[in-house]
Parts: C-alpha cells; sequence; structure tokens
C-alpha cells in the first residue's frame, strides 16, 4: 500500500466512525481534526483514534488500553489481537458509554 492509498483508506474509516457515532442512537460527542477523531462519552471519557501515517496505521487508545489497526483487505485488523476494527469499537464504545452499542460502516 502506498501513503496515497492508506490516506484514502485511512480518511474513509475516520468518517465511517464519525457517521455511525451520529447514527448509534446513543450521546456520544465527537470532533475530528487532521486526522484525529476524539469520542467523548457523558462519563468524561474519550477514545481517540487517529491516523499513524509512517506506519500505514490507525491507532486507538480508549479508557483501558491502546491498540494499533493495520489494514488487512478488506479490513483493520488490530496487531495486538487480531480483533476487526468495527467489532473493537464497538465493545470500547459499549464499556465505556455503559450500553450495548453495535457500529458499523454503512
Amino acid at each position: 500500500m502506498n501513503d496515497s492509498q492508506y490516506n484514502l483508506l485511512a480518511d474513509e474509516l475516520l468518517l465511517a466512525v464519525e457517521e455511525a457515532i451520529e447514527d448509534c442512537g446513543t450521546d456520544i460527542d465527537y470532533e475530528g481534526v487532521s486526522g484525529l477523531l476524539t469520542l467523548t462519552f457523558k462519563n468524561g471519557t474519550k477514545i481517540i483514534l487517529n491516523k499513524q501515517a509512517p506506519l500505514h496505521e490507525i491507532w486507538v487508545a480508549t479508557k483501558f488500553n491502546g491498540h494499533h489497526f493495520s489494514y488487512q483487505e478488506p479490513q483493520w485488523i488490530d496487531k495486538r489481537g487480531g480483533d476487526e476494527f468495527w467489532a473493537f469499537l464497538s465493545a470500547a464504545v459499549s464499556k465505556q458509554a455503559d450500553t450495548e452499542i453495535s457500529l458499523a460502516a454503512e
């Protein structure tokens, strides 16, 4: 994957996360700026997603831990645990929002 392909895929992923949060029916604030997306929950905790362009990865920091995702066509996979991105993010958001939330790209 070259840098242009990575940037396109990573930007699409971050935009899809914003749209999924908007549509999830739970009050979660989000702010995206220059490859950094911050999700803020009612309890004050945050999940931060950011592009790591030199590594061609997406990093996700939650209240509990951090994970690095690399693109393995056709999905983003956690380099540590092997979890698929959307499954991981749904579990992390559910835990921090203290309610069951299922997120997916449309």
